[in-house]
């Protein structure tokens, strides 16, 4: 299994925190099976208030995610790919299953952004998990478009929410609570793990 995941805003390059969590959990319940771990390569800026700069890094890591996947998909046809990320990585993730460029993305600014994956990679992944993602709320308050997920990849995401996390839940867009950093012990990288392995 190739895992691709990508870490959360500001967290030091590899998977993060919430990240190695999940592989741990991923690791004890693979059993037998191999698991590769491809942390993707993008900033992870902080940098909100700078909306080009914020843009950069979240192009830069659905360009590198991307690759990964379809360089998997073509060159090791049999493995079966799991695609994630926690907070913005976790919208890096959802931008990645897109079926087309979001409308709101300005006619001069398109040709930066990478296409879409072709229709038949979805094939080669079996789950998308998306840990803590922002909410439609957040992102339009940080002039962002929404994350839709591309219908090949609908049945097989799981978005993962804690209730007062405010990243995620709703909120207007501001610093996360504690809630948003709390993955790695509340169980849900359990939950995620296990939704992951019913789909291998």
């Amino acid at each position: 299994m190739q895992l691709v995941f990508a870490r959360g805003t500001a967290e030091a390059p590899g998977v993060g925190g919430i990240g190695q969590s999940y592989v741990d959990v991923l690791r004890t319940q693979l059993g037998p099976r191999t698991l590769d771990v491809y942390p993707v390569n993008y900033p992870a800026s902080s940098a909100f208030g700078d909306r080009i700069q914020f843009a950069r890094t979240v192009i830069d890591g659905i360009r590198d995610a991307a690759i990964k996947v379809q360089d998997t998909a073509a060159n090791c046809p049999d493995t079966q790919v799991v695609l994630g990320g926690f907070s913005q990585g976790a919208v890096v993730a959802g931008y990645v299953t897109a079926a087309e460029i979001p409308e709101q993305i300005p006619a001069e600014y398109r040709e930066f952004i990478p296409e879409p994956m072709p229709e038949e990679v979805a094939d080669h992944v079996a789950a998308v998990v998306l840990i803590g993602m922002p909410s439609d709320q957040f992102m339009r308050d940080i002039g962002a478009p929404p994350v839709v997920i591309g219908p090949s990849y609908v049945d097989k995401t799981l978005k993962l929410c804690a209730p007062d996390d405010t990243i995620c839940n709703g909120a207007p867009a501001g610093g996360p609570s504690f809630a948003h950093n709390v993955y790695g012990v509340n169980g849900m990288v359990g939950e995620a793990a296990a939704f992951v392995i019913e789909r291998l």
